[in-house]
């Protein structure tokens, strides 16, 4: 099959476009025909050695952990899924080895999900890591219609979701966003303050009291945080491991196929939507990486294989 894939750490220089065999079907896993798979910071960091405290790695790597496509193969003890379906998945294994910047990849069951008929190939792809982890933080911190949800980060790639899952829990919500990007947060359903000096007496002058639940999908918000969290307040972060000293969160996401089919319930329903900022062929995945690491990227960024 063909892939792109590294057999060193470092930077796009690393990536090459190359065939490996296709990978065996174990039992609880599927084989995916990969119609797209999406670009998250995550890939590029893996690569340039950023998690190598955390997880083993396998060369070659085949990088990516956001897939859509179609099954081609089940393995056995199997009976959810069946030869073409269409399925989505957060398909991050236990080590770094065999991603989904590639024309297959296997997947375990309980990181699958059905593809939402709404959405396209290149929309559902972008779905499963973004959106998987605003949903967990936010249902992990339990919020609900009587909460006012501060999202640090609302015009990102995982605050996108999150302002959009947070509304569609019933929830009122604060985005923090630079200027620039307020209509956007606008249009997701929550209230826009700017970042930045001033951001605590901004947000408290929209809610006296203090939101009920903070999520920090930035890191470096600490601060603020702790200075506008209501009393009985929850509050939790994807990027700063301090808050667990001031009684929040820390979260990483976890590859949950019942999540991933609850997200792709809200965007049948209307309630989720998946911007697509541009799409790359398989062999221009070291530009897609370079194009993420410019941080400005109002929306996923997509490989169609």
């Amino acid at each position: 099959m063909r892939a792109m894939a590294y057999e060193t750490y470092g930077g796009t220089e690393v990536l090459a476009e190359t065939r490996l065999p296709l990978p065996k079907v174990g039992p609880g896993e599927v084989l995916v025909r990969v119609k797209c798979a999406a670009v998250n910071p995550v890939d590029w960091k893996i690569m340039a050695g950023g998690l190598d405290p955390l997880m083993d790695v396998v060369y070659p790597v085949v990088p990516g952990w956001d897939v859509a496509g179609t099954v081609e193969k089940v393995g056995i003890d199997v009976p959810e899924y069946a030869e073409g379906d269409e399925v989505i998945a957060y398909a991050r294994k236990d080590y770094v080895h065999g991603g989904t910047f590639a024309e297959f990849v296997t997947v375990p069951v309980r990181a699958l999900a059905h593809k939402p008929a709404s959405l396209s190939w290149a929309e559902a792809a972008g779905l499963p890591l973004a959106g998987l982890t605003a949903y967990q933080l936010l249902t992990r911190l339990g919020t609900g219609q009587d909460d006012t949800v501060l999202i640090h980060g609302a015009a990102g790639g995982v605050g996108s979701f999150g302002v959009q899952i947070a509304r569609s829990l019933g929830a009122r919500v604060i985005g923090t966003a630079s200027p620039r990007n307020h209509d956007r947060v606008r249009a997701l359903g929550a209230e826009p303050v700017a970042y930045g000096e001033g951001l605590a007496e901004r947000v408290r002058a929209l809610v006296p009291d203090g939101p009920t639940v903070v999520a920090d999908f930035v890191g470096g918000v600490g601060g603020v945080t702790r200075e506008v969290l209501h009393d009985d307040g929850r509050h939790a972060s994807i990027a700063d491991p301090s808050v667990l000293g001031s009684g929040g969160e820390w979260i990483w996401v976890r590859p949950v196929g019942s999540d991933l089919a609850e997200l792709g319930r809200l965007a049948d329903s209307g309630q989720l939507k998946v911007p697509v900022a541009r799409t790359f062929p398989l062999a221009e995945l070291a530009a897609a990486f370079e194009l993420s690491q410019g941080g400005h990227t109002p929306g996923k960024i997509i490989i169609e294989v």
